[in-house]
């Protein structure tokens, strides 16, 4: 049972605002927010990719309209970057109802929790992004939430402690976490739908750029789509921003269309290569191969050597170099694979050679 002092405000705003800045950073975060949202899809139909999942939830979220009831709450797991929020919002418009959005670190408290639980209505969804990092207070508050619709709280100190059932209107629960296995067990039992992500494969997001170029109006040809996907890391996220940077690219450097030989040029001049590698991916495996000869090397010998957060190389780059093949995790650190030498156009040496 989750306890909690009758002089906690319960009424007050859950998330805080963040102050006013007018650094180019926060300008350019908002831009990408903004653009983001332009061009999510609203409904499953013109969601891209994704095809066992989205048949799971057409059928789920058929019957709870039949039933007259909420959607199971749902769990939804994988990289950064595949469409995890998209997808919450599109099961909010396909429900006919109100998203709240939040994530796990803005719960500090347990008014934050137990604030926005509260100021739900009947059928209304919350999505909370990075589930994972929920602390232990805030998902004790939500264990009767998700499952009874009740709070348990008390009230009154030492003898005059009282504990009180308060009902809460009957809500599904959407959660996004890139790190399923961090989330406890009797969280994670507490979801009905649990859903993995998977990458995209290089048809599914030429569908996703062309669709995005559309609706930036920038021409581009089935080709030169097929180029940015082939790039893109098997993210949307990730396509949808190289449909601006290389649109810019076709405006300064020939007639604004896209087409592959422009593509290519955009792209190389981005660093980013045919296999939708970056300059910091391709530094991550060239320093095991020539600092610690192809590993295994330990992620945070890797994260101070090049001056990354070792959760940035967790979250971001390390899923697809994983999915690709060319890091390879061991219980002794990270090493490098045979793929990744001849990528980078290194040749492995005889002692390297006998660890494959």
């Amino acid at each position: 049972m989750a306890i909690f002092s009758d002089n906690e405000d319960i009424q007050k705003p859950l998330i805080k605002k963040p102050e006013k800045s007018e650094n180019l950073e926060s300008k350019e975060i908002d831009f990408d927010k903004s653009f983001e949202n332009n061009i999510r899809p609203k409904t499953l139909d013109d969601y891209v990719g994704q095809s066992a999942l989205k048949s799971t939830l057409k059928i789920s979220i058929e019957a709870a309209k039949k039933r007259n009831k909420p959607l199971d709450h749902l769990l939804l797991y994988g990289p950064p970057g595949l469409g995890k929020t998209t997808l919450a919002s599109v099961t909010a418009n396909e429900l006919d109802t109100k998203i709240k959005i939040t994530s796990a670190p803005a719960l500090e408290r347990p008014r934050d929790i137990i604030g926005i639980l509260m100021s739900l209505k009947n059928g209304e969804i919350l999505f909370i992004d990075e589930i994972h990092r929920l602390n232990k207070v805030a998902e004790e508050i939500l264990y009767p939430a998700m499952e009874d619709f009740f709070l348990d709280m008390t009230t009154g100190k030492a003898q005059t402690v009282k504990t009180l059932r308060v009902p809460l209107p009957k809500f599904t629960l959407i959660g996004a976490t890139t790190k399923a296995g961090s989330l406890s067990g009797p969280l994670r039992d507490r979801f009905g739908i649990i859903h993995r992500l998977q990458f995209y494969t290089k048809e599914e997001l030429s569908l996703v750029v062309k669709r995005t170029a559309k609706i930036l109006e920038i021409p581009i040809t089935d080709e030169g789509a097929y180029a940015i996907a082939s790039r893109s890391r098997g993210t949307p996220r990730i396509a949808n921003r190289l449909v601006k940077r290389v649109g810019d690219y076709a405006i300064v450097k020939s007639n604004g269309e896209i087409t592959e030989d422009i593509a290519k040029e955009a792209l190389d001049s981005l660093h980013i290569d045919s296999y939708g590698l970056d300059t910091t991916d391709r530094a991550l495996m060239t320093l095991i191969i020539e600092k610690y000869d192809g590993g295994p090397v330990g992620i945070e010998t890797l994260a101070a050597a090049l001056g990354e957060d070792v959760k940035t190389i967790e979250d971001v780059y390390e899923p697809y170099l994983l999915q690709e093949g060319f890091i390879q995790r061991t219980p002794r650190g990270r090493k490098v694979s045979p793929e990744a030498f001849r990528h980078l156009g290194y040749k492995m040496n005889n002692q390297q050679q006998s660890l494959f």
